[in-house]
């Protein structure tokens, strides 16, 4: 089964649509699918929900959604950097599903295990827990979390061999193995393709069984979200 496509647009062609649940890597703008993201504003579909750690910046990833509408709902954990996200949330445009950052992680690993739901202590006695289940386990009070069953996963990694076993680069693995274990469908935007057997089998951090579409993008913008840098003395 060959699994490499040609570009970011083929590789979504017949797997995107309208009203989409849709799940995207990445934490800010590190370790996200550029190409793939792109490739969704370019399709046109609409009234999609995502699930992301954040909705990027103004301008670049997640945020390229937002500002053609076509995002009606967000399941985040972070909502900074984004001043649209913003203006579309307080302005009644956009819907937030607001969710503890080591929640929403579990929400996709969960999935992937093919569990269900799960109880957690995180969130309760706030408006995390409102509408929840609540369950005591020895004592201590849990609220129940329903696990996210993502339609389609888009994915960064750093090398992928021929069959999608894929390799991650350092902090840019981050939410993008879970995300890619919870999708029905997933597709993992790459630098790097080599054949199989290439990859040594403890260098794998996600085996291929999970992924079913590659799409090569070997020099990505890799923009940083917020430069600082730290000013020395005569310099």
């Amino acid at each position: 089964m060959n699994k490499i496509y040609p570009s970011a647009a083929k590789a979504l062609e017949g797997v995107i649509k309208d009203g989409q649940l849709m799940a995207v890597g990445g934490f800010g703008l590190c370790g996200i699918p550029e190409a793939l993201i792109d490739a969704v504003r370019d399709s046109g579909v609409k009234d999609l929900t995502v699930i992301s750690n954040n909705a990027g910046v103004d301008d670049f990833g997640l945020g390229k959604l937002l500002q053609t509408r076509q995002v009606k709902k967000m399941i985040s954990s972070y909502v900074g950097e984004n001043k649209e996200f913003e203006r579309q949330y307080l302005a009644g445009e956009l819907e937030l599903e607001f969710t503890p950052q080591g929640t929403l992680a579990e929400k996709l690993r969960a999935a992937g295990a093919g569990i269900p739901a799960f109880f957690t202590k995180t969130g309760v006695g706030t408006l995390v827990a409102e509408g929840k289940d609540l369950r005591e386990f020895d004592g201590e009070t849990y609220l129940m979390e329903r696990s996210l069953f993502p339609e389609v996963s888009l994915v960064k990694a750093d090398v992928a061999d021929t069959s999608g076993n894929l390799r991650f680069n350092l902090t840019a693995r981050n939410f993008n193995p879970a995300v890619a274990v919870a999708g029905k469908l997933c597709v993992v935007e790459v630098e790097k393709i080599v054949a199989l057997g290439e990859l040594a089998p403890d260098d794998i951090h996600l085996p291929g069984i999970y992924v079913h579409r590659i799409v090569l993008n070997a020099h990505p913008e890799k923009r940083i979200e917020k430069r600082t840098i730290t000013e020395k003395a005569g310099v």
